[in-house]
């Protein structure tokens, strides 16, 4: 039997922590870790004496300005002023407007009214309207005698069926009926025919009257006047089939009781 083989012992080799060291026993495992040295810090670790670095990821807010109530309240009232001011010139521009217009008005009526008196003035001047070798006779403008042709030549009614059956006065609206024919105030020591174009709405109302038109025998200031009175407060039968204004004449005959 061959002999065991022989083998080299080891060398024991002390386990330690460090190349270096110090001392014959071997320490205790707490004075081991006591002894322990710590490993350096890390540069990325945050010191505990020292303060975290603070940083500010907002933007700062900009910065908000007072209002002031009173100067508010000051520029609203003059803003309200102004607006006013205009809308009140707008209106006084408008207003003088219309006036304007209704003054041109007046005065082309005026002047018409006067153009026909002259030409009623002149038409009568040394005349008494009586024997004349006129061949036509009539207030609406037209050639020959106006009337019907079972009229009298005495009447001064020339529409048909116009009239009161008062002599004083009468009336002619192409055969339209009357409501009212009021008399005029007539105080006064004068006399002549007037005759009024008037226009009458579909209603039967007198919305204008015109005196002193062709037919009148005076221009007597009293006497055209009453006439005009009279004439707008006449009324005649509603026609929805007339025309806006109808035009009618009304004459009027003055005569001294």
């Amino acid at each position: 039997m061959p002999p065991p083989p022989v083998y080299e012992e080891g060398i024991m080799v002390n386990f330690g922590t460090d190349e270096t060291g110090l001392g014959e026993l071997e320490p205790s495992p707490v004075a081991a870790q006591a002894d322990a040295v710590p490993p350096p810090p890390s540069n990325n670790a945050v010191q505990a004496d020292e303060e975290p670095l603070l940083t500010q990821n907002d933007e700062e807010a900009p910065e908000v300005k007072k209002i002031d109530p009173e100067a508010e309240k000051k520029k609203k009232e003059l803003a309200e002023a102004e607006r006013i001011k205009r809308e009140t010139l707008e209106a006084e521009r408008k207003i003088k407007e219309q006036e304007e217009i209704e003054r041109k008005r007046i005065e082309a009526e005026q002047q018409r009214q006067t153009d026909i008196m002259n030409r009623t003035k002149n038409a009568l001047a040394g005349s008494k309207n009586a024997g004349s070798n006129s061949t036509s006779e009539g207030i609406a403008g037209g050639p020959g005698n106006q009337g019907v042709p079972t009229g009298s030549v005495d009447s001064k009614v020339r529409g048909d069926g116009g009239g009161t059956g008062n002599s004083g006065i009468s009336y002619d609206l192409g055969g339209r009926g009357f409501q009212k024919l009021p008399e005029p105030e007539y105080k006064y020591q004068g006399e002549g025919r007037v005759v009024v174009e008037v226009y009458v709405d579909r209603e039967g109302k007198v919305n204008r009257a015109i005196t002193g038109v062709k037919g009148s025998t005076t221009l007597d200031e009293y006497l055209l006047r009453v006439a005009k009175d009279a004439a707008m407060q006449a009324r005649f039968n509603p026609d929805p089939s007339a025309s806006e204004f109808q035009k009618g004449t009304i004459t009027y005959n003055f005569k001294l009781k």
